[in-house]
């Protein structure tokens, strides 16, 4: 009888030790879970425009889409900085030459580039521009640390300077200059916001978007890009809508 007790409490003992086993094995499985994901930057943003026209905001009174975009950012991120290099008139060779290194030196954490649809008016070959549009993104995923986004081009066929008989042509190369952006951004690994198909909708229906010039957007046409481009910077940069 006392063989069997002893033997009983062996088996007690036994088992106790394996659930005290079993137990701090779950207890450390829990404690490594994964915690939700952080922003992806917290307190005031650097934020750095490159870009031509329609980045500094020819053609309105209140800025460009990149002013908008700015004073929704600096509500939710206080103390925020803009330094926008944006120039009208600008080429991806323009950009290469007077605002990417100084872009590149201020640090930023979100970069946006708006650029292409002077290249097509230049004259630029779509490799001319494919090969200078591989030195913009190589050189900001290399040398910043920032979000960047970039705009494929604004579908301006319609704007009322562009002659009627050149106007399919022209919608023809915006197409195949945007396409060609957005394979560039994707092997880069960068986020594209599609301007295109918003102004290829709504600007032919809408005289209202282009100013007084005939070509560049109006405030209302810059309020309806930057409307529609927030959520993508909001969602970059882990501020809230």
């Amino acid at each position: 009888m006392e063989k069997l007790l002893r033997s009983k409490s062996a088996a007690a003992l036994f088992w106790g030790i394996v659930l005290v086993i079993l137990l701090a094995g779950c207890h450390q499985e829990s404690a490594v879970q994964p915690t939700p994901e952080e922003p992806m930057t917290t307190g005031p943003i650097v934020y750095v425009a490159l870009g031509d026209s329609t980045g500094s905001g020819v053609g309105a009174r209140e800025g460009g889409y990149v002013l908008r975009l700015f004073n929704r950012l600096v509500q939710r991120r206080p103390e925020s900085r803009l330094t926008n290099l944006c120039v009208s008139g600008a080429t991806t060779a323009d950009l290469i030459r007077t605002q990417l290194q100084r872009g590149v030196a201020l640090n930023p954490d979100l970069v946006t580039v708006g650029i292409g649809i002077n290249d097509i008016g230049h004259g630029l070959t779509l490799e001319q521009f494919s090969k200078n549009y591989e030195v913009i993104l190589s050189t900001l995923r290399e040398k910043t640390r920032a979000q960047i986004v970039v705009t494929n081009l604004p579908d301006v066929s319609s704007a009322p300077r562009i002659p009627g008989a050149l106007r399919r042509e022209y919608q023809q190369q915006i197409r195949r200059f945007s396409q060609r952006l957005e394979e560039i951004a994707a092997r880069h690994g960068v986020t594209v916001f599609d301007v295109f198909t918003i102004t290829h909708e709504k600007l032919g229906s809408h005289p209202e978007y282009f100013s007084a010039d005939g070509f560049h957007p109006s405030d209302e046409g810059y309020e309806l890009w930057a409307t529609q481009m927030w959520p993508t910077v909001a969602r970059v940069v882990g501020v809230a809508e």
